[in-house]
């Protein structure tokens, strides 16, 4: 009687955990923006220093290896280590073909400190024809808990925002050298 009690215990909690992961999974944010340049030119405008300063943000350092650190700050006059900036570490990447990566220190004044810590984003580059690139973003990790879904809205928000941006950074460019 206690074996089957047991098997039965196991199985009902493999089958909420398989259920959660599932209501997890369907909690994701996903973005989509076709941007007109090469996908090596977008594929560096996300992954390298120059990249990212011509249409993210103010200042930034990155690493891209697995457990380097992508550093961030929007603020002309702040810097890449001061409170107000964003450091992400790089979990994996496949050249040109996607990265993924995870918060680990929120700006000081970030209004969701303990949504974040479950919150990781994958973005994704595809090659659309020679001079056009498929991005899709998609930021996983979000909670059932009033902090969580007012953090997934203000990504919603600001992940359209970052794309757009970066199709802007390539829209007046006539030639994609």
């Amino acid at each position: 009687m206690k074996k089957n009690t047991f098997l039965i215990f196991i199985i009902v909690g493999l089958t909420l955990l398989a259920n959660t992961s599932h209501a997890q999974e369907d909690n994701r944010l996903i973005h989509e923006a076709v941007v007109n340049a090469p996908l090596e030119q977008v594929w560096a405008a996300f992954t390298t220093k120059e990249g990212l300063e011509s249409w993210m943000v103010a200042h930034a350092e990155i690493e891209l290896r697995i457990g380097g650190k992508m550093k961030t700050q929007y603020d002309p006059k702040g810097m890449v280590g001061d409170a107000k900036a964003i450091e992400n570490t790089i979990l994996s990447f496949e050249p040109k073909r996607m990265v993924s990566f995870k918060v680990t220190k929120a700006p000081d004044t970030f209004p969701f400190p303990n949504a974040i810590k479950n919150m990781w984003t994958v973005v994704y580059f595809e090659a659309d024809g020679e001079k056009a690139t498929r991005v899709r973003e998609v930021s996983m990790g979000f909670g059932d808990d009033d902090e969580s879904r007012k953090m997934r809205e203000f990504f919603k928000r600001g992940n359209e925002y970052t794309l757009q941006k970066l199709k802007e950074r390539f829209a007046s460019k006539s030639d994609t050298k």
